[in-house]
């Protein structure tokens, strides 16, 4: 059974483990949300939370939204969902970005996962969204791809792909 769940204030030790296997991030991830003990994890995310909420936004940033994954009751990977895009995010990041856990990786759930964040964004009133990636990320790029992605740009060695959502 696979479901998307939104980042609360509350969440557990599950989720906490399983940001800690991400590890810092890779392939142009940023795992923001790693941290060095469990108090700093509930720390970060009240700061998720409230930028989800765009509360105390710093200039730099625009609102965004994090989703947990799980399958079979358990947390395997997790996706960010921008709101709108700054002109840096245009250049790197896109709308969304998302990770599955190492052991987890290669079963599938990064294909589900863009498609649950694909239709969040649908409900925040997003028709077309923007996914970068790294040129050399061959598994990122199919799942984007079998998203409906279409890639419109290489550059800087990041593709360019947008999904109209329909």
């Amino acid at each position: 059974m696979i479901e998307i769940r939104e980042l609360t204030i509350k969440d557990g030790t599950d989720v906490f483990e399983m940001i800690q296997d991400i590890g810092v991030g890779e392939n142009g991830f940023a795992n923001s949300l790693h941290s060095d003990s469990f108090p700093l994890f509930q720390e970060k995310l009240l700061r998720n939370y409230e930028m989800s909420e765009a509360l105390n936004l710093e200039p730099q940033y625009v609102p965004q939204t994090i989703y947990w994954l799980y399958a079979n009751g358990k947390p395997v990977g997790y996706g960010k969902l921008r709101h709108y895009l700054s002109q840096n995010l245009l250049q790197h990041g896109g709308h969304i970005g998302y990770v599955i856990s190492p052991i987890n990786r290669g079963k599938g759930y990064a294909k589900k996962l863009l498609k649950e964040l694909l239709q969040k964004a649908k409900e925040k009133g997003i028709d077309r969204v923007l996914l970068t990636c790294d040129v050399s990320n061959m598994a990122s790029r199919k799942v984007i791809e079998s998203n409906n992605g279409q890639l419109k740009e290489m550059k800087n060695d990041s593709c360019f792909y947008w999904i109209n959502i329909i």
